[in-house]
């Protein structure tokens, strides 16, 4: 007699019955033999059944089954590169605004499946697949980047790559083994390394750096071997720690960030900052001070935008904000005109700040396309004006050093 309730019959694969055939037939034959002998009055027989062994889920932190290579990127607007150089699928910095899981990785779904991933977009943060080095196909791209007839190339992409595009090139790498683990942050390090020493010595692109980890410090002395082909830059929306762990959960804190720029600046480097994206809760005075933190950088250039609305990353914030028992300014999510009034109001906060501080000239501003459509506009005083504004800044091209 079984001693629980059981819930749910589950099928028996043939391996098993075939296993409880013999012991059914080997008990048969003692049975038979004890229940002859005549000292045993009673014979009692207990068994124990475990159930089917629980499948155990493949832990999302592994090696991913495409190499590594410099790839076309299709930034709109942003001035950032022409191609990116993306060392993983997935991120572990876990920010609950992200917008790859939409653009990027949800493609991939069927794949991820195979690693444990059941929703590339709400697991954001949890997986990270480290793409494998073939170094004749990394080569064969950089040829195909360098041998790019200029006059194909977006004229804002300063000919340059981006490490990365949909990850970060440095990030800390978490897995329940430890050996596996160092295994796996080795072969992240010898990916940026390696390949970052071979754009440098075979080409002549210039690469763009954009991490939110101060582990970039460790490659200092490389990017200061590229001289004027390559720009460092991090992610600061805000210089609030608190806050920043609300929307960034696993990214390390604006406070280590500003070091690691300080000290970039500090070893020679050509330093630049995006302010992206500020949040809701970025009001007039956050702004002010993290834009005072920056101008001190002196940066060649500073991005800046506003939360963007992509796919499922409000529910990601919402979800975020609700396990920490905190409220967030997320109403100016709840509909289209209320996203758009904040994000104008932010992008027209942070260009007045920065005119007052004198940084004016090293602003770009990241306005979403779709704050172009004539309905906004036609709220605006002068609609006119403002549709010229934004396209001056989605077609103006970022600084680089001269």
């Amino acid at each position: 007699m079984p001693s629980f309730n059981p819930s749910g019959l589950w099928e028996a694969k043939p391996h098993t019955l075939a296993k409880i055939e013999i012991v059914r037939r080997y008990l048969f034959l003692w049975f038979s033999i004890l229940g002859t002998n005549s000292r045993n009055k009673r014979l009692v027989y207990i068994d124990g059944f475990a159930g089917p062994k629980p499948r155990t889920r493949r832990v999302p932190v592994d090696f991913w089954h495409v190499p590594a290579v410099i790839a076309e990127n299709n930034f709109i607007y942003k001035s950032l590169s022409n191609w990116a150089f993306n060392v993983a699928v997935g991120c572990s910095h876990a920010c609950r605004f992200c917008y790859v899981p939409s653009a990027a990785t949800i493609k991939q779904g069927a794949r991820l499946a195979e690693y444990g991933v059941r929703d590339p977009d709400a697991e954001w943060g949890d997986y990270l697949l480290l793409r494998p080095w073939d170094e004749q196909k990394f080569l064969a791209s950089l040829r195909a980047a360098e041998n790019t007839p200029r006059k194909l190339l977006k004229p804002d992409g300063n000919r340059a790559v981006i490490y990365c595009s949909t990850t970060d090139p440095y990030q800390v790498i978490r897995h329940p083994e430890p050996a596996r683990q160092r295994e796996l942050a080795e072969h992240a390090r010898f990916l940026v390394r390696h390949s970052l020493e071979l754009i440098r010595d075979q080409s002549t692109l210039n690469v763009r750096i954009l991490t939110r980890s101060p582990l970039a410090r460790t490659d200092f002395d490389l990017f200061k071997s590229f001289g004027k082909r390559l720009v460092f830059g991090m992610s600061l929306p805000t210089l609030r720690n608190d806050l920043a762990k609300i929307y960034e959960p696993k990214a390390p804190a604006p406070s280590q960030r500003l070091a690691a720029l300080r000290a970039a600046k500090k070893a020679g480097l050509h330093v630049y900052v995006a302010m992206a994206p500020t949040y809701p809760e970025c009001d007039e005075a956050d702004l002010r001070a993290t834009l005072k933190a920056v101008a001190e950088l002196d940066p060649i250039t500073i991005f800046h935008e506003p939360i963007n609305i992509r796919a499922e990353n409000v529910a990601r914030i919402e979800d975020q904000a609700e396990s920490l028992g905190v409220r967030l300014k997320t109403e100016v999510f709840a509909t289209r005109e209320s996203w758009q009034n904040y994000a104008v109001n932010a992008l027209h906060t942070v260009s007045e700040i920065a005119r007052e501080l004198g940084i004016e000239k090293h602003l770009h501003l990241w306005p979403d396309k779709s704050l172009g459509s004539q309905s906004l506009a036609d709220r605006m005083p002068n609609p006119g004006k403002y549709l010229k504004r934004l396209e001056h800044w989605w077609h103006r091209v970022s600084e680089w050093p001269r």
